[in-house]
């Protein structure tokens, strides 16, 4: 995948991007939908990104031609980086041998592993330590769990509930915010839980640490991701 002319890798990022979301159409599931951790050029965490994001960041190149992020990836232990030509060459060894061990997206000429990891090389700034106030942390904070029943609800059916109403003069801030399935949100309305006979099944505060990337963590698919994320990286930034 040699381009001379920057517009044929824009162009050719854009066929990768539509073709894969062709077959998240088609299919009803895409590598797509996976997180990528994004290291700085010194290896520190910087945040999460989404996979449209960590391939348009990987075919982007500077003036001089040298490419503006690379793929970090494990092998038996250690970390190895490649440019975009070669993950996609290894993509083929990597379908027929290890394609349980990746995700996914298909392109029109082949499959491509989605990366779990890349690194930016020119941006050496460190990681922000803030935790953003937003629906997702907030879901992510409390496990998609809602905090008056206590059972685990998907996305769509978890909704946010202010413990103290707003028309009670109650505030947007993580100690009065948490997660609440449709039934009991309705069921509380506009009253607070001890006047709807609820009680939350534990005080809602501000985390200590970055809850969305806690939540991948757990998950199996981004163990990679625990070298570079120890407990003094938790607070890398999302977007």
């Amino acid at each position: 995948m040699e381009f001379q002319d920057p517009r044929e890798r824009i162009a050719a990022t854009r066929r990768i991007v539509f073709s894969a979301s062709l077959a998240y159409n088609v299919q009803g599931a895409s590598g797509l939908d996976g997180s990528v951790l994004m290291l700085n050029a010194h290896y520190l965490a910087l945040r999460i990104i989404s996979v449209r994001r960590a391939f348009s960041l990987l075919f982007k190149r500077f003036a001089n031609d040298r490419p503006a992020a690379e793929i970090v990836h494990v092998e038996d232990g250690r970390y190895v980086s490649y440019d975009f030509r070669d993950w996609a060459e290894l993509s083929a060894f990597r379908e027929a041998f290890e394609r349980d061990k990746h995700e996914w997206i298909r392109t029109v000429r082949r499959d491509i592993a989605v990366p779990k990891i890349i690194r930016v090389l020119s941006y050496g700034r460190m990681p922000r330590h803030m935790i953003k106030f937003n629906r997702r942390n907030i879901f992510a904070r409390d496990e998609n769990t809602c905090q008056y029943c206590g059972r685990k609800f998907s996305l769509r059916d978890l909704s946010l509930d202010h413990v103290v109403p707003r028309s009670r003069g109650g505030s947007n801030t993580w100690e009065n915010i948490v997660c609440a399935c449709l039934k009991c949100n309705v069921h509380k309305g506009g009253r607070t839980p001890e006047e709807a006979g609820m009680h939350l099944i534990r005080a809602a505060q501000k985390p200590r640490h970055n809850p969305m990337l806690h939540l991948k963590l757990t998950d199996q698919r981004y163990a990679s991701w625990r070298h570079f994320v120890s407990a003094a990286y938790w607070d890398v930034e999302l977007t």
